[in-house]
């Protein structure tokens, strides 16, 4: 189940995306804390690391031999000191020119690196910059003037100092992009994409970090890296198969909202949603429906038109959210889906598997969610230990994480909208700069300025893609899908608008 009929599967269906993927051509031996030069081991105590984490030991002997990788790395396994360390030894403090860059998904994460590089750095002579948006222009303009070594920023606003240039990647020798699979589900893209134009026309040692590799990533490692090779921790050899067990314990009688928070942290590309029974599929899909999902619903309950249909969005790869029971998804192939969520466990352990299992397919990367009430966790633990499933327990997603992500997602998408205006465009706006500044000083109209956020959110994220009567969109060449590029926008009943 696709959301997006542009994309195309670059990896035979049948045959493990492991077996496919170059290994390292020379496997390098892992380094330790004691083999690291003195000038490494000592910018790695400033930062407080007084051993190497297993990414660090596997990958560093990489980065220094120059090579092009892509590695495996969850959130919080150390990925960060596997490419900064590496850096001391392979850039020219005497240059004051940009040198490295490193990409990531947020503001946040671009803070948190860039105080780890400020650490590694200290008394190297080596300089390092953030660049993100949601703030001014003015200092991180100053800080590019005076020549930083280090670049740490959101590929937006990255590209936007390039189109300004005020920011040269003319010199640059390491590019990094940290993790790939969140700067995908953000929006990133096609400003990835626009920024290679301002990359140098010759050899440039790149890396790229994931916790999974989902298709996405796997094709944006074509388009951007030259002949990668592949490093995972979980393993002598180089892989990409895996599915994340993961599951959340909510209230209750808080689920649906849980599910939609879930929603919209993880922007899955694609879900298949298990209930127990038809009458919870029904109220689900409902629910994501109001919501503003593109969901549909598979149940005994449905006519024979109403079922072919559904199954009809299904084959198309036009449908996003599917919920369904066991009995009606029972022989529904699905080889792209990205996500399997359990609204409610399963009410036998092998139903767990079989559940699960329509992720992760064919070599790629999947991801198998459960939500559980505080009754029915226990459940989880048998499965967990009859199955010997390494299953996380992560804390259910509150508004508070909901509203700081959608707000950088969407800040993302309006920044990359504003930069495709032409001038004529330009100058039509401007009619309403009286309005917003008036709009922005009144709290009073904070309601409306909120529903014109959220509803261009809703079109650009998540409103459905074409059906198969709508005239389809012009073909584009392949590559991981974005919201707002691939989606075409929803149909709107003309007499309604003002």
């Amino acid at each position: 189940m696709k959301i997006y009929r542009q994309e195309r599967i670059e990896f035979p269906l049948n045959t493990p995306l492991l077996q496919n993927q170059p290994q390292p051509a020379e496997l390098l031996p892992e380094i330790r804390f004691e083999d690291l030069p003195e000038r490494l081991r000592q910018a790695a105590r400033r930062a407080g690391w007084t051993e190497l984490m297993p990414v660090q030991m596997r990958g560093i002997p990489y980065l220094l031999a120059g090579r092009d990788m892509i590695i495996q790395a969850r959130t919080g396994s150390g990925k960060t000191g596997a490419y900064l360390l590496p850096m001391l030894e392979r850039l020219d403090p005497s240059r004051n020119t940009c040198q490295a860059l490193i990409l990531v998904p947020t503001r946040e994460l671009a803070r948190q690196v860039f105080v780890e590089t400020e650490k590694v750095c200290q008394n190297t002579g080596l300089r390092s910059t953030a660049v993100y948006g949601g703030v001014g222009y003015g200092p991180q303009i100053e800080a590019l003037k005076q020549g930083s070594h280090i670049v740490v920023g959101t590929p937006g606003r990255i590209l936007d100092h390039l189109l300004r240039r005020t920011l040269s990647l003319d010199n640059l020798k390491m590019l990094i992009y940290d993790e790939a699979d969140h700067m995908l589900s953000m929006g990133f893209y096609p400003d990835m994409q626009a920024m290679q134009r301002h990359l140098p026309r010759r050899p440039l040692h790149t890396c790229m970090f994931s916790a999974t590799f989902p298709e996405s990533v796997m094709r944006t490692a074509r388009q951007f890296i030259d002949k990668p090779q592949f490093l995972s921790l979980s393993s002598d050899h180089v892989h990409v198969t895996e599915t994340e067990h993961v599951y959340y314990v909510v209230g209750g009688l808080d689920k649906d909202r849980s599910l939609v928070r879930l929603i919209e942290i993880e922007n899955p590309e694609s879900a298949l949603i298990f209930c127990n029974t038809k009458r919870r599929v029904h109220y689900v899909a409902v629910v994501l429906q109001r919501f503003g999902y593109d969901a549909d619903e598979l149940s005994a309950d449905l006519s024979q038109k109403d079922r072919e249909r559904v199954l009809g969005r299904v084959r198309s790869g036009t449908l996003r959210f599917l919920v369904a029971t066991d009995v009606a998804a029972r022989g529904l192939d699905i080889p792209s889906l990205s996500h399997v969520i359990q609204y409610e466990p399963s009410e036998d352990l092998e139903g767990y598997i079989h559940r699960a299992g329509r992720t992760g397919r064919a070599g790629a990367a999947g991801t198998a969610v459960s939500l559980v009430s505080n009754l029915e966790k226990g459940a989880i633990k048998r499965i967990t230990a009859h199955y010997k499933i390494d299953m996380q327990e992560r804390p259910a997603p509150t508004d508070a994480d909901v509203a700081a992500v959608v707000e950088e997602r969407l800040t993302a998408l309006l920044e990359a909208r504003l930069r495709q205006r032409d001038k004529l465009q330009t100058e039509r706006s401007r009619r309403f700069t009286r309005l917003a500044q008036d709009l922005a000083e009144n709290e009073a109209e904070l309601p409306l300025i909120t529903m014109l956020l959220d509803d261009h959110y809703q079109e650009l994220l998540h409103a459905p893609v074409a059906q198969p009567d709508e005239k389809p969109a012009p073909a584009r060449e392949p590559g991981p899908p974005h919201p707002e590029r691939d989606r075409p926008p929803r149909r709107r009943d003309r007499g309604r608008r003002r």
